[in-house]
């Protein structure tokens, strides 16, 4: 039974009983149901809404999965996760570190694997720019600390 078909089935107990209308208390229990009878019509006429809503995210979702093929040459279902596959299918794997890479020219984010970072660069998959990687300041820190270990060592 939906709110509607609730609402109309106390309206028909409270009329099954034949109160006095003229009564304070039989006047609050029909305001209560008039109220109840609107706020049934209301939420009916909001799902319906919903309703028509996720009908046009989905539709809007698939013109994206479309759009981003043609774009980007990729289909959006590669980053889709299911709970009852088996995970040596999952593109990150979690013994496996990823890094969140942004691009220099359009300002978006992606997610590079170290093996990205190793080789120095890559493409953007959002512009087509070159992301490129310079650990030469890192591997000059490295190198200081390692200098300060031995020194340690030395004493």
């Amino acid at each position: 039974m939906n709110l509607t078909e609730r609402i109309a089935y106390i309206r028909g107990l409270a009329e099954g009983l034949k109160l006095d209308e003229n009564k304070d208390e039989v006047k609050v229990i029909n305001a209560m149901i008039d109220l109840l009878e609107d706020m049934a019509y209301d939420v009916a006429e909001m799902e319906d809404i919903v309703d028509d809503v996720c009908d046009q995210v989905d539709e809007i979702d698939g013109d994206l999965a479309e759009v981003e093929e043609e774009v980007y040459g990729w289909e959006d279902d590669r980053f889709e996760y299911d709970d009852d596959e088996d995970d040596d299918d999952d593109p990150f794997d979690d013994d496996e570190p990823y890094y969140e890479v942004t691009c220099p020219s359009c300002n978006e984010t992606t997610i590079v694997d170290e093996d990205a970072l190793i080789e120095g660069g890559l493409d953007c998959p959002y512009c087509g720019a070159e992301i490129e990687f310079d650990f030469s300041e890192l591997k000059e820190d490295l190198d200081a600390l390692e200098d300060v270990e031995d020194d340690k060592k030395d004493e």
